[in-house]
């Protein structure tokens, strides 16, 4: 039995399937089946497709086994769990931020190993190029916080982690000024990448350092929730952050 209602959906939007299958990141293949063998998706794909193709998840799939709930709507705005950060595919942060259109969040304390990426330093520029919002959140290496933070960690360097960071973006503090840079001093039970709605959410777990603790994937979808509650940690800190001094850059 083929599934006529996605594939009108499909040509409503003016989309293919690879286009669908890319936006949704599954195999094209898999779409195919979905239209053409009536096959039912796993029920975050369900919502993803249905997020994507701007109807109701019941107009394309109607047999019972749709989700109805607010619980289910939040698992199915996870995408995947890497157990470790340093599991995490080694493109896939800047794939993330390369889809970004609007907004591009970066919520640390130092994010070092980002601060240290051309490529990454290229996107940031391109991105405020084209008009979207960027905001990079970074600890005060003065602050509480901080400090205790790299002592949970075990190394107590926080601090120093997060100057070098500061030194790396320095240059774009005065060639692309949009880019927006704060120093905040919350206490991060996470590091939050953000690129529209999409997020990587990596935990922050007592005795260990980031890069081996669980990262999760999300994907947003009306009515979800999860991803949402990220989302508001994120503004929360902005709203309370300070803008980087000349200070800060002499003790960097």
């Amino acid at each position: 039995m083929t599934n006529e209602r996605l594939r009108s959906a499909l040509l409503a939007q003016g989309m293919t399937v690879r286009d669908l299958a890319e936006a949704i990141d599954v195999n094209a293949k898999t779409v195919e089946r979905w239209i053409t063998q009536g096959k039912v998706p796993y029920r975050r794909h369900q919502y993803a497709t249905a997020s994507v193709l701007a109807v109701d998840v019941t107009t394309l799939w109607d047999d019972g086994r749709s989700v109805d709930s607010a619980t289910d709507l939040s698992k199915a705005e996870i995408v995947t769990v890497y157990p470790h950060r340093h599991m995490v595919p080694n493109g896939l942060w800047r794939e993330l931020y390369a889809r970004a259109r609007s907004r591009l969040d970066v919520l640390v304390y130092s994010g070092l190993w980002l601060s240290e990426d051309p490529l990454f330093h290229n996107l940031l520029k391109a991105k405020v190029e084209n008009n979207a919002q960027v905001r990079i959140m970074l600890g005060d290496p003065g602050c509480d916080a901080v400090r205790q933070r790299g002592i949970d960690e075990g190394h107590r360097i926080m601090d120093g982690k997060i100057r070098n960071a500061l030194v790396n973006y320095q240059p774009l503090f005065t060639s692309h000024p949009d880019v927006g840079f704060r120093l905040h001093d919350a206490t991060l039970y996470n590091s939050l990448f953000r690129s529209d709605d999409e997020m990587l959410v990596n935990t922050h777990v007592y005795g260990i350092g980031a890069y081996m603790a669980p990262v999760l994937h999300l994907r947003r979808l009306p009515g979800g929730g999860l991803f949402d509650t990220y989302a508001h940690s994120i503004e929360q800190t902005w709203g309370s952050a300070r803008p980087i001094t000349d200070d800060d850059m002499v003790g960097a």
